[in-house]
């Protein structure tokens, strides 16, 4: 297997780990703003016949999708094998249908844009909601990494007497998935979303939390509004809840005000990075990246 990762400066510290598991090689991408707000990407020119892969989570991805395009185009016109994308946040799955008159339904918009851009994408729980299946937008083959294992051995490790407590619905799946690894309890919210910054959540019943840490889990935060309105109702009425973040998005103060609210302690994985990373996923990523690379070595022959 002949793989060069190619990461943005912030998912250096990913590659690296991912490159280590993989026996790849780490190789350049420089990125270059011009005072008229124009890019200049610059790979690293020796990837003629290697498959390269991209390295680059998805959090402010309109600055980042035209540079990672550049860099796809850039590493076939050199003689790249193949161009693949590790995305552990893929933004823009959540705006899954036109909610009004008019409006982009962003997830398959940017999922077509991915598929013109590169031929294979892995990336980590994405937010899906309608949309039940990534195959269902890309033409690309999308795998789907689960951080419920990592998420599950770090409540282990750390947490006793956990009772998880999931955003909603939705979230079923995953929670169900991380408190039977963790040996651990759930309960699940309901939320109702009345627009971008206004929710309304149910509160989670205290008489359960006697003698438990309550471990509030979720697959985004990013102005942490659900999150603090449930570590409000339970401030002082049981043990300073656990935040666990998949994808620690964190706008404005969102981060600190988790904190003001009532959290004891607030850690997310590594798909972003954020001070608050503890939880690890260069291990499954790699799993699924290695698979990919076979698989593509299979499709394209010796």
């Amino acid at each position: 297997m002949s793989a060069v990762l190619l990461p943005l400066a912030d998912d250096g510290r990913l590659a690296t780990a991912l490159a280590t598991r993989l026996g790849a090689r780490v190789g350049t991408l420089r990125w270059t703003r011009f005072p008229d707000a124009e890019s200049l990407i610059a790979i690293d020119p020796s990837v003629d016949g290697a498959d390269v892969v991209l390295v680059a989570s998805l959090n402010r991805p309109d600055d980042k999708a035209l540079a990672l395009r550049f860099a796809a185009d850039t590493a076939r016109e050199l003689g790249a094998r193949s161009v693949g994308l590790v995305a552990p946040y893929l933004a823009y799955m959540r705006q899954d249908r036109r909610f009004h008159p008019g409006e982009a339904v962003s997830a398959r918009a940017f999922a077509r844009f991915l598929d013109e851009s590169v031929d294979w994408l892995v990336t980590v729980d994405p937010h899906l909601h309608r949309i039940k299946a990534l195959g269902r937008v890309f033409r690309i083959p999308a795998d789907c990494v689960s951080a419920a294992a990592p998420i599950a051995g770090w409540i282990r490790d750390h947490v006793e007497q956990p009772l998880l407590i999931g955003p909603d619905e939705e979230s079923a799946q995953w929670v169900e998935r991380m408190a039977s690894a963790a040996g651990a309890s759930y309960e699940l919210l309901r939320k109702v979303r009345h627009g971008p910054t206004d929710v309304e959540v149910s509160l989670p019943d205290v008489r359960r939390l006697r003698g438990r840490t309550p471990v509030l889990v979720d697959d985004i935060v990013s102005t942490g509004k659900t999150m603090c309105a449930v570590l409000e109702h339970l401030h002082g009425r049981c043990e300073p809840a656990i935040c666990v973040v998949i994808h620690p998005l964190f706008v404005g103060d969102a981060f600190e005000s988790l904190y003001r609210a009532g959290a004891g302690l607030v850690v997310s994985t590594d798909s972003i990075p954020h001070s608050s990373n503890a939880i690890r996923l260069d291990e499954p990523i790699a799993a699924a990246v290695a698979a990919r690379l076979a698989a593509t070595s299979i499709e394209i022959g010796p």
